[in-house]
């Protein structure tokens, strides 16, 4: 009724969108009609037409821990909205929500009441003077219940309507009006304006284009409509818990404590059933773990009601036959949801009963010990070893009235996620690292198909998260795909796999590397870019072509590479590994000696010769036997079957290959070697580029040669001579330098002959200088030498916060038992430094200016004990 009401008003009736949000990290799960909206409110992308109408599938969790509890919270709800980009405001929309209560589902209009934002004049206008409400019956309400706004953005006031349900529902009071917490006046419906733009800091201001968002639950209304207590009284979910009642051999409404139950599984089924519908899969983290969360509440609690056996899937069954009309989507992925919840129920089971032993164990230390909070480490255990979700463990903790240290938990979960990241790999018996492709069915195999073509289709016989092998891959997920035939090429021999897209009317999904598994299969690694896929699904498989043509030019410039090295070095050139992508090429090859720049430029030469002469490449399958009669190269040590496909170009190279090549060597276009090294004795590295790899190259590097020229504040053409003329310039500068350097440490030393004391015939000289470094230190002790003859020198220099010491000591000094690297070793320590050196010549530098005084006075004290 709705979506054909608003289409009639030029709507655009969309079909609900996943659960899963589309590019949105803000969210972990569609939890309003707006959410998938969002791009179409901000502007990023244009709307199919300015005005649409949904019954969108909704997830909140906030109230978890009341659903159940309460006959008001529930986690999955279905809103219907009507939306206007830019189009139709406040006087359309307020009509509208009233002719479509009143006149298509005949509400008695006195039974609704409308409230408006406390300052919204012209909505009070429009319900008083057009729709014709009495002014005593709008309330104006303020900013927390009637002002939509998240922080920063557009927002607005909005408009509610609530329906008077009578006093049978009602508390009782005399006050008793809109408002009240009682459920006697529900909110039906909400009419959000977004006419402004939040700054972030409380400044509003008008925005040019206005929006509408409007909602309206549709259990609500349906409460409404049929007149019945709860979203649980409705007709279809009350169907949905009379079957949870008939498994439990109970009926609602008899015991509070079983209708908590009743109702919790019931909601928790619901969610269940359209998130798998939408390919989220139980995990450990994010929308994946809220899964499991709720999976496992509405297991245990059926443990509490006594129901016998799995009983998930039978439920959502009910589900699925219940909602199938409006989410055909439940039907068509019905296998999968019943697989699904009896394999985490199975996993649950498996579990549950030893780890509410031990939730047992510990309520009773902790009774022992009077305490009333479950430290983090156990709930951590819990949940890591029996698969208890943090909540499910604070649950049967509150029911007996005790907590959890819920910090101490994340703490715990956070030391383990490092503990994991830090653990290098764990490999099991065989010595191979253990892997999740290590949980698949080991009959599945995939044919490749994909040397002569970029394209097939085939079917989905394996999906992987990073961890866990699942039913789904969903909007977001890293995960990998396994497809009975494939035309993506796996790494091997050297050859990177393949990049590209795997699609169909379901989703999309970016290949970002292709792996080869055990047994034959092949993966491929990447993300879903959008929609989803699940096990059985058709798919069409795209190489990327222009990455499979870059890569297959460098493979095939390899083959002509080994044979120039052959034919340049001579016949023990082997190879001894390679790496080829789309970008660049690597050869490694077994040689004694490094390359002379004419063999790197006659290898060069010679492939390029090979690449003009365009010789045909082609490949054939044959014997071994046979392919050794064709003086194919073979790769030493290398195990080959009894059939080998070999690659031949013209008759210049011809070798055993099993990865994909250009049709012909012109394609390659040029060839180019970057570097030649040595990587271990006896094996030599080259790097080259060929096409689009050489030309990236040549364009950086005129790039850079552009940018330093205009850094040089010259032409590329005059770059080097006016390096040259830069260098003799610094030449003579430093020159300069050295000598202003030398004069000025001499200034700073002043005159100090009155400072020198003779010991034993030896003139001995302890003196400090301003800012001169190590450098100017050597130089003054030298001209000091020259002036004073035999003698000991030590000189301190201050600079900054730092201090440099250093000592000489001419011949006759060392004679009569001078040393000057004993005399800084003694000293040093005083400006806060160690040092020491020669007997002639000795340096040492300090952290602690304000010692030098001290440094220099026992550096005269331990001159005068040396000279004795």
């Amino acid at each position: 009724m709705f979506l054909e009401f608003f289409e009639s008003k030029d709507h655009l009736a969309m079909k609900s969108f996943s659960l899963v949000p589309h590019n949105d990290n803000s969210l972990l799960l569609i939890n309003s009609g707006m959410a998938p909206l969002k791009p179409y409110f901000t502007g990023q992308e244009i709307p199919p037409r300015k005005r649409v109408t949904t019954c969108q599938k909704c997830i909140r969790t906030g109230d978890i821990e009341n659903v159940g509890k309460t006959a008001r919270h529930g986690t999955f709800f279905e809103m219907l909205g009507n939306f206007s980009f830019g189009d139709y405001f406040k006087k359309e929309a307020i009509q509208w929500s009233w002719e479509f209560l009143t006149e298509v589902v005949g509400l008695e209009a006195d039974r609704l009441y409308p409230s408006i934002y406390l300052e919204d004049d012209e909505a009070f206008e429009i319900w008083n003077k057009e729709i014709g409400i009495a002014p005593e019956r709008i309330f104006r309400m303020g900013k927390e219940d009637n002002f939509w706004e998240h922080g920063a953005g557009p927002c607005g006031p909005c408009s509610e309507i609530y329906y008077d349900r009578g006093e049978k529902y009602g508390c009782g009071e005399a006050g008793c009006t809109v408002g009240c917490d009682c459920d006697r006046y529900m909110e039906v419906w909400n009419n959000v304006f977004t006419q402004f733009e939040n700054d972030g800091h409380g400044n509003y201001e008008e925005l040019k284009q206005k929006n509408i968002d409007t909602g309206m639950g549709l259990e609500r209304l349906a409460v409404v409509v049929q007149d019945v207590d709860s979203i649980f009284d409705i007709d279809t979910i009350k169907a949905l818990l009379n079957r949870v009642a008939e498994l439990a051999h109970t009926e609602y409404k008899k015991d509070s404590n079983v209708d908590v139950s009743l109702r919790l599984i019931t909601d928790h089924v619901r969610s269940c059933t359209f998130m798998i519908s939408d390919g989220i899969m139980p995990s450990n983290e994010g929308r994946g773990y809220v899964l499991r969360r709720l999976l496992r509440r509405a297991a245990r609690h059926g443990r509490l009601l006594g129901i016998e056996g799995k009983f998930l899937a039978d439920l959502s069954q009910t589900v699925i036959s219940l909602s199938k009309d409006g989410y055909p989507e439940l039907d068509e992925k019905k296998a999968m949801i019943l697989k699904v919840l009896s394999q985490e129920e199975d996993k649950f089971n498996k579990t549950i009963d030893q780890g509410l032993s031990i939730l047992n164990n510990l309520e009773e230390d902790m009774r022992k010990k009077n305490e009333t909070i479950l430290s983090g480490d156990e709930a951590f255990k819990l949940y890591d070893t029996y698969g208890f979700p943090l909540d499910l463990t604070l649950e049967i903790l509150q029911e007996k009235n005790f907590s959890v240290d819920e910090d101490g938990f994340k703490a715990a979960m956070q030391k383990q996620r490092e503990t994991a990241r830090n653990a290098r790999k764990t490999t099991n018996y065989m010595g191979a690292d253990v892997t999740v492709y290590q949980s698949i069915d080991p009959s599945l195999s995939t044919e490749f198909v994909g040397y002569d073509k970029l394209t097939c289709t085939s079917s989905i016989t394996s999906l992987t998260t990073e961890t866990e092998l699942v039913e789904a891959l969903t909007d977001g997920d890293i995960g990998t795909i396994v497809t009975s035939q494939t035309v993506f090429y796996g790494t091997m021999g050297g050859q990177q796999g393949d990049v590209g897209t795997i699609v169909s009317e379901n989703g999309e999904f970016k290949v970002e590397d292709t792996i080869h598994l055990q047994g034959g299969k092949i993966g491929h690694v990447g993300k879903m870019i959008k929609g989803m896929f699940q096990t059985g699904d058709e798919v069409t498989l795209k190489v990327c072509e222009r990455n499979r043509q870059n890569t297959g030019k460098n493979h095939s410039a390899t083959h002509l590479l080994q044979k120039a090295l052959r034919v340049v070095l001579g016949s023990h050139v082997e190879q001894a590994g390679s790496l080829v992508d789309g970008d660049r090429l690597r050869f490694d090859f077994t040689h004694f000696s490094a390359l002379a720049p004419e063999e790197i430029k006659g290898v060069e030469t010679l492939v390029n010769e090979q690449i003009k002469n365009a010789l045909p490449v082609n490949t054939e399958v044959m014997s071994l036997e046979e392919a050794k009669k064709s003086g194919a190269m073979a790769l030493f040590g290398e195990k080959y079957g009894d059939t080998v496909r070999v690659v031949k170009m013209g008759d210049f190279s011809t070798e055993l290959c099993g990865g994909t090549h250009i049709a012909n060597t012109g394609v390659i276009g040029s060839f180019k070697i970057l570097s030649e090294t040595g990587i271990a004795a006896g094996v030599r590295r080259i790097e080259a580029l060929t096409g689009d790899g050489l030309m990236n190259y040549y364009e950086e590097t005129e790039r850079e040669f552009h940018e330093a020229a205009k850094a040089a504040k010259t032409t590329p053409s005059s770059l080097t001579s006016k390096i040259e003329s830069l260098l003799e310039e610094i030449k003579a500068l430093h020159s300069e330098n050295e000598k202003l350097k030398s004069k000025l440490a001499k200034d700073s030393l002043g005159d100090v002959m009155d400072q020198v004391k003779e010991v034993n015939g030896i003139k001995v000289l302890a003196t400090k200088v301003m800012d001169v470094d190590m450098n100017g230190l050597r130089n003054l002790g030298d001209q000091l030498k020259d002036k004073l003859g035999e003698s000991v020198i030590v000189i301190a220099s201050i600079q900054g916060d730092k201090v440099n010491l250093m000592a000489s000591a001419t011949e006759e000094a060392q004679k009569k038992g001078a040393h000057a690297g004993n005399l800084l070793k003694e000293i040093a320590a005083l400006v806060g430094g160690g040092g020491g050196g020669r007997p002639n010549m000795a340096q040492a530098g300090g952290k602690n200016p304000a010692g030098v005084e001290d440094c220099l006075a026992k550096a005269r004290e331990v001159v005068e004990e040396q000279l004795k």
